[in-house]
């Protein structure tokens, strides 16, 4: 492999690994938002408060995420098997 094609399965790889994670990471960001500002509002300094709403609201995400997940990466491992068979 060149370096261009180097940085090219690189690149991909990134931004499929972006494209993967970013429905769970927004998804935990939107809950870890909601619980501080209501920790906030009712003055709740707890710091275990959290855990719970995020850890199920991010099990959630994934079983409803898991098909597109799993669509990206194979077509990922797609990409990158062409480019071995290719040569």
């Amino acid at each position: 492999m060149t370096g261009p094609e180097v940085l090219d399965v690189s690149r991909d790889a990134i931004f499929t690994l972006i494209v993967v994670s970013s429905p769970v990471m927004l998804v935990g960001l939107a809950v870890g938002v909601a619980i501080s500002l209501l920790q906030a509002l009712t003055q709740i300094q707890e710091m275990t408060i959290a855990f719970v709403p995020k850890i199920l609201a991010i099990f959630i995400s994934l079983l409803v995420a898991l098909p597109f997940m799993a669509e990206k990466m194979h077509a990922e491992m797609l990409r990158i098997a062409a480019r071995i068979v290719s040569g």
